[in-house]
């Protein structure tokens, strides 16, 4: 039988203020992905009214190298930011197949 892990008898409140502005930043960034992917919805609708492939190989490779230098900038592993930026344009790919019927 696992046991549940217990709540700390005394909170931490240095550790509870850390954690408040992670969880703010984890709502910014999910309320900013919906926005990018309502903008990318239109996006997919037009290619496909207008026959356009749901790739653009070109396009993703000039984001990746910007947003790598970006990272750089921040001072993130722009390994890191090329991973994240990579998974949310394969969604966006496959989102734009799906609007294409494919």
């Amino acid at each position: 039988m696992s046991q549940e892990p217990q709540p700390d008898p005394v909170p931490d409140p240095v550790l509870a203020t850390y954690r408040k502005s992670i969880d703010n930043i984890d709502a910014a960034l999910i309320h900013m992905l919906a926005e990018r992917f309502r903008i990318t919805q239109m996006v997919g609708q037009y290619k496909a009214a207008n026959a356009l492939p749901p790739a653009d190989p070109s396009r993703e490779a000039t984001q990746i190298g910007r947003l790598r230098a970006l990272a750089v900038e921040a001072d993130l592993d722009p390994e890191f930011s090329e991973k994240f930026i990579r998974f949310v344009i394969d969604e966006v790919i496959r989102h734009h197949r799906l609007a294409q019927g494919s």
